[in-house]
């Protein structure tokens, strides 16, 4: 299984990012896709999915902020962040979605977002 996050950094209030994740074609082209975030000290909650076909859904703090989107073609899942806020620094993790996501054993080093005030 391959999940490799990326495009991470250290950026003011109110900047971009744009994150991209690669994953194992195996497990890419059939799946719902999911970006994920821990914040030091809580647990990892899912921020954004999108389905096979293309359909999103969004946690209420990201929403009109942030966009999911996937390219099946290179098994790439992207998030591109805008207004980023100081609440949204955290480790953020691409992987599968499905109601069980809590429990995949496996989720790849994940790409550190810190936001400045």
């Amino acid at each position: 299984v391959q999940l490799q996050a990326s495009g991470g950094g250290l950026v003011q209030a109110g900047g971009s990012l744009r994150l991209s994740c690669v994953a194992s074609g195996s497990i890419f082209r059939v799946n719902a896709m999911g970006w994920y975030r821990q914040a030091p000290g809580s647990q990892r909650d899912l921020i954004a999915r999108i389905t096979v076909g293309g359909s999103t859904d969004y946690t209420d703090s990201v929403k009109g902020r942030f966009t999911i989107s996937r390219d099946n073609a290179k098994n790439t899942v992207y998030l591109q962040m805008n207004s980023l806020k100081p609440e949204d620094t955290a480790v953020y993790y691409c992987n599968i979605y499905n109601m069980s996501w809590r429990l995949r054993p496996y989720w790849g080093q994940g790409t550190q977002v810190t936001v400045s005030s």
